[in-house]
């Protein structure tokens, strides 16, 4: 199973929260409050998210964080990769070098490209997308356009449109 960190989740569900205002300064115990997340966590995430820059932090009596950035030029690739580090499917995805078998395996140019692609994804969805009220669908003719992995021997049916929740891209099983 492909999975995200913990961090990663609670920092997309405080990024979307903050979206729905994303004129408005809110505080980590706001934000604790209004996303059940432990105040300690939401501090924790919230100066990840501003040392990465899609959060501003504001001085004062009122202070707490705001967006940055608009929303809609907020993705959820930005999130992941300030909250776990750079995206990778595979160890050699994200960091080249590291695996003692990379040299001969035959999997490697594969799972880079399958990397890309889940890159792209992610990229085409902002946090705007995630804050509204209704799910918007993924253009995902770039991975369908490609067909770099035959997808029928696992049930996949590259025609139905993939949905994104507010915590993860879903491709729906063709049904038999």
């Amino acid at each position: 199973m492909l999975r995200m960190s913990k961090l990663a989740d609670y920092a997309t569900v405080i990024m979307i929260t903050m979206a729905r205002e994303p004129d408005t300064v809110k505080s980590a115990g706001c934000l604790a409050e209004a996303t059940g997340i432990p105040a300690p966590t939401v501090s924790k995430v919230m100066k990840m998210l501003a040392r990465g820059g899609v959060l501003a932090s504001v001085r004062g009596v009122s202070g707490g964080y705001q967006l940055a950035l608009p929303p809609q030029r907020i993705t959820l690739s930005d999130l992941i990769v300030i909250v776990d580090g750079p995206f990778g499917m595979t160890e050699c995805s994200a960091f080249p070098g590291l695996c003692t078998q990379e040299a001969v395996c035959s999997a490697r140019a594969n799972w880079q490209k399958v990397n890309r692609l889940i890159l792209e994804a992610l990229n085409q969805v902002s946090l705007a997308d995630m804050a509204g009220p209704t799910l918007s669908e993924v253009d995902i003719s770039a991975i369908r356009a490609r067909s770099l992995l035959p997808l029928r021997h696992t049930g996949i049916d590259r025609t139905r449109p993939v949905s994104v929740s507010q915590h993860r891209t879903v491709i729906r099983p063709q049904q038999r």
